[in-house]
């Protein structure tokens, strides 16, 4: 489908499009006025209203694009049958009883830390999109798939943007470091935007790559010939004009796009949102434990984020829906050659460091994917295909409780032998841990109520 707010995406974006001086100063305009008042304030109300507790004030999603082996990670079969069990060897954790694949042997040191769920399905298995849209949004709609829709229901770091904004001026939700397609040249995938909330509520798209030595987002910064001064007089001119047609038609409106000018203007100063984007600032040898690829500098530089005080950033691992995590063939060569030894570092180093600057317990590390491979190893080249009926995702911080396996799969990882889970419980209970009633009502541009998610329970049995 069409998308015109997706035309470039060789750098920064604020719903969708580049954020040129000249976009910031014109941020409240026409495509951004479907936001009221009433409404956003109804929906920061509405968690404190029924009475829940944050656990986490912030959310990482690193969302392992097109889905990774659970047999081959962290639900290993060594006593399946020959074709079904996998060529690597199972290794100890941190928790007695519990193995992880022997190529991820940092982040097995740190099970004690983690919280595994090996139960969790959903009813599609073909299109990407779908289970893309499913697994991040609790939104089961089977094999629906193609690209994002003005009326998909929005992202988790949408919604945490709607109802908890940083306390900061600081940027609500990043996505990084790509805009995933459906398939090389295909659509954007959905369960990455503001979807019904509007383009307001998309994330800020972080498309260039982190790990590059001339890394920056040029578009956060004030060009050459704008100093702070002129901006200001900018400024004030704006609100004179502003001041002149504060009544009469239209003033709502006009309201609405005050907002988000100041907010658009804000966010242009914003010497928080400068810091945190200067990956240069950080230690060589962080750098270099986080992994000097695009994937492990997307991940430390969510940390950065995170801690200057945005609310959830997504790190989508592929460019699109074929082209890391779906190993339908050389599955094994891809995730000892590549994917695990990347992941490894990326997500143990996020792990500890958050947790040795006193962060872990606020913050909500999310490790979760569109679905799990065939038990079955197929003849292209050793590869697994999608599975849907029984995968696995990692929780860490953030309220979620340590050193927990949740439920099981059967013996060759195919079904859920005990307390199966779907990504509506999955969701349902992430947002809970954030202060999130998932029972809410989320209203549209238009104040047509939608039900954040249809169908989930909060799975008590996973909080601390």
């Amino acid at each position: 489908m069409p998308n015109s707010r997706l035309h470039d995406i060789s750098g920064a974006t604020l719903g969708g499009r580049p954020l040129s001086r000249r976009r910031m100063l014109q941020i409240g305009g026409l495509g951004l006025m479907g936001v009221s008042l009433p409404r956003l304030l109804r929906a920061e109300n509405a968690a404190a209203t029924r009475g829940i507790a944050p656990r986490a004030d912030a959310c990482i999603i690193i969302f392992l694009n097109g889905g990774a082996s659970h047999l081959d990670t962290w639900d290993m079969k060594p006593e399946a049958p020959d074709g079904i069990r996998g060529e690597f060897k199972p290794i100890p954790t941190s928790l007695p009883g519990v193995q992880f694949s022997e190529h991820l042997p940092r982040l097995a040191t740190h099970m004690h830390r983690l919280t595994l769920v090996r139960s969790m399905h959903h009813s599609v298995n073909n299109a990407h999109a779908a289970a893309v849209y499913t697994s991040l949004t609790g939104h089961d709609r089977g094999e629906i798939g193609g690209g994002t829709l003005p009326t998909d229901n929005p992202s988790p770091g949408s919604v945490m943007a709607l109802v908890r904004p940083p306390e900061k001026e600081i940027v609500p939700h990043v996505t990084l470091p790509y805009i995933t397609k459906e398939g090389a040249g295909g659509p954007p995938q959905p369960g990455f935007f503001g979807g019904l909330l509007g383009h307001a509520y998309d994330p800020l798209f972080v498309l260039r790559d982190p790990n590059s030595p001339d890394f920056a987002v040029p578009e956060l910064t004030l060009l050459a010939d704008v100093s702070l001064e002129r901006l200001a007089a900018r400024k004030a001119l704006l609100s004179q004009i502003d001041r002149r047609y504060a009544t009469g038609p239209g003033r709502q409106a006009r309201d609405s796009m005050d907002r988000f000018q100041q907010r658009a203007l804000d966010l242009l100063t914003s010497e928080t949102t400068q810091q945190a984007f200067r990956l240069s600032a950080e230690p060589d040898n962080v750098r270099e434990s986080y992994g000097r690829n695009i994937y492990g500098q997307s991940v430390l530089l969510a940390r950065r984020m995170i801690e200057a005080g945005t609310r959830l950033v997504t790190i989508s691992w592929a460019p699109d829906a074929n082209a890391t995590w779906d190993t339908h063939g050389g599955n094994f060569t891809k995730l000892k050659g590549e994917l695990l030894p990347k992941f490894d570092s990326a997500c143990t180093s996020l792990i500890t460091d958050l947790a040795d600057r006193g962060m872990l317990d606020r913050t909500l590390v999310a490790v979760l994917g569109d679905f799990g491979r065939t038990p079955k190893i197929n003849n292209n080249n050793a590869g697994r295909d999608h599975w849907n009926f029984c995968y696995s995702i990692l929780l860490a911080g953030g309220g979620f409780k340590p050193g927990f396996v949740y439920g099981a799969s059967d013996k060759i990882g195919a079904f859920p032998a005990r307390s199966p889970m779907s990504p509506g419980d999955c969701v349902t209970t992430i947002y809970h841990a954030l202060g999130i009633d998932a029972g809410m009502f989320i209203h549209d541009q238009f104040d047509r109520p939608h039900r954040l998610v249809p169908k989930g329970d909060v799975v008590v049995d996973l909080l601390s």
